[in-house]
């Protein structure tokens, strides 16, 4: 088989990969995208509830979990969220400021895939769909075979991913070249994910959600929660297990404006039982669900200490204990990947092997929630390609 030379091959045509091409394809590089799906960008149509929240206002290393905490910070200042809204910008697509300084797509996520094409062909970048690959191999080059053909490069750019969301394609692939080239990887697992509760679980809540502080490991997000049938998920939750280690509890306050002990001195000569008074700030139902009912039928008056104090572990302090996340099919993204200590920051390029490059979520850089993980892919795409187009 005839083997197709390109100065640059990127595997994967996510967000991170399409993003690198086109940079090094706009500085005269011919580049290559490896697809193994019928069409490129699957992660990006399905994020955001299909409206994509492709970046935050406000993005800095601190928003991100690794291993090394300080690798992100080069590539993220060095293509910020405003160099990625320029771009929108100039391709005239409407877009939109949700809390916490998150952009969505006023309308499709697939304008911003077909925004990433148009790029793609303004800088003759060559996207090869359908493409299964069966081996990496490295002689005077790199030679990428496929099941359609055998791709040439000095430059190999791999961008696959993490292991989330498989039923769009997400392998092991990344991983094992980067093995085979030397390359280290931290321990994955399904994250910015459901928590499934350890024991009692609350299906007759599911569907409810509370406006809640959730804290582990240090770290805290105000934000709702939501019940479901085996546990808990909503965007604290989601926050919250990019820090959450098994057998670790993660504390929740179900009440996070309402100090209780001033509530209950105000309502020391009230008539009104206890759970009346707490359903005027938290839903009845989570009221029920959560205090015992010989309890909740008591008036604050009748309340000893102890009693106080246990409605505060309960509401204020509850230690919600899990035994395991929604998994990999549920899970946004990957935590874990290539060990950074292994990749330059500045141009993503192996420190073992010249002309390899990682990007993306396949490197043990994971973000919150909430448009930073998609400015990773900007971020690290931009300064794997910016390399690529000056080497």
């Amino acid at each position: 088989m005839a083997e197709r030379r390109f100065d640059a091959v990127v595997i994967g045509g996510g967000a991170a990969g399409l993003f690198c091409a086109n940079v090094a394809g706009r500085l005269g590089r011919r580049v290559a995208v490896l697809e193994r799906n019928s069409q490129v960008g699957r992660k990006i149509i399905i994020s955001g509830g299909g409206r994509c929240n492709f970046t935050n206002l406000d993005v800095s290393s601190a928003n991100f979990v690794s291993q090394n905490p300080h690798f992100a910070k080069s590539a993220l200042a060095r293509f910020t969220p405003h160099d990625f809204i320029e771009i929108v910008k100039r391709h005239k697509i409407p877009f939109q400021e949700k809390k916490h300084g998150q952009l969505f797509c006023r309308d499709s996520s697939r304008s911003i895939v077909e925004m990433l094409l148009k790029e793609a062909k303004a800088a003759r970048v060559e996207i090869l769909t359908n493409t299964e690959i069966v081996c990496v191999e490295h002689r005077e080059r790199f030679v990428v075979r496929t099941t359609g053909s055998d791709l040439e490069t000095d430059r190999l750019v791999v961008a696959s991913g993490g292991l989330s969301f498989p039923k769009v394609g997400a392998t092991g692939l990344g991983y094992d070249i980067a093995r085979q080239f030397g390359h280290s990887v931290t321990d994955t697992r399904p994250s910015l994910v459901a928590l499934r509760l350890k024991g009692r679980a609350f299906p007759d809540l599911s569907g409810v959600s509370v406006d809640a502080e959730v804290k582990c490991g240090g770290n805290s997000f105000r934000e709702s929660i939501l019940f479901t049938h085996k546990g808990l998920s909503g965007p604290a939750i989601l926050q919250i297990s990019n820090y959450w280690k098994p057998e670790q509890p993660v504390e929740i306050d179900l009440l996070p404006e309402l100090d209780l002990t001033q509530l209950f001195d105000e309502k020391q000569n009230s008539s009104q039982q206890l759970s009346n008074i707490l359903s005027e700030h938290l839903s009845k139902r989570v009221v029920e669900a959560f205090l015992p009912q010989k309890l909740a039928r008591k008036r604050v008056g009748e309340l000893d200490l102890a009693a106080r104090s246990a409605i505060e572990d309960k509401i204020k302090r509850w230690q919600a204990r899990f035994d395991a996340t929604e998994g990999w099919d549920r899970a946004e993204v990957t935590m874990g990947g290539v060990s950074t200590d292994e990749v330059s920051s500045q141009t993503m390029e192996s420190k073992f092997q010249p002309g390899l490059y990682f990007i993306g979520e396949i490197l043990d850089v994971t973000g919150w929630l909430g448009g930073y993980n998609f400015q990773w892919a900007w971020a690290s795409g931009a300064a794997a390609g910016r390399a690529i187009g000056k080497s």
